[in-house]
């Protein structure tokens, strides 16, 4: 599959099959975050792979009670450092990397913004000085969701200025 078709293939998946998911490929995944660019090379990130059900029982009520946080094989929490300027960026862009190597790999994702990040933090044990950016379920499909709409290029793209 090329970059274009996986792009066009992700979807946010929410409800997914018992299967785990084997740790070869959950390393697969983290390799894709360890290869993403961040700001100076800095890497300056930390992912906290939950495979734990108790633990992922714990952070569905931290993410709002979104009951499928739950059900994946693998919850992924993207931590970053706010004292490094681009840390939000760096994060986002190596979350999208383990989105997209798993639609290569057959697998589903949600990115999960809505969470208590106090609550999230005290589960997995983050020090007060990290930010929590975002949480990925991590699993294997249980739904095919036809594609959203999305807005004409004409609607978003504009050449030299604003317009």
């Amino acid at each position: 599959m090329g970059v274009f078709d996986t792009i066009n293939d992700r979807r946010s998946i929410r409800s997914y099959k018992s299967e785990r998911i084997p740790k070869d490929k959950i390393e697969k995944l983290m390799e894709a975050a360890r290869l993403a660019p961040s700001a100076g090379n800095r890497q300056n990130w930390k992912f906290i792979v939950v495979e734990n059900e108790q633990i992922k029982h714990q952070l569905v009520a931290a993410c709002n009670n979104q009951a499928f946080v739950g059900t994946p094989s693998h919850v992924i929490a993207g931590i970053g450092d706010p004292e490094q300027k681009w840390h939000q960026v760096d994060l986002a862009i190596a979350l999208e990397h383990i989105v997209l190597e798993a639609v290569e790999l057959g697998m589903g994702t949600c990115w999960i913004g809505a969470f208590n990040e106090d609550d999230v933090k005290k589960i997995l044990k983050i020090p007060q000085d990290k930010k929590v950016i975002a949480l990925l379920t991590v699993g294997i499909p249980a739904e095919s969701p036809a594609a959203r709409p999305r807005k004409a290029l004409e609607e978003i793209v504009a050449y030299n200025e604003y317009s």
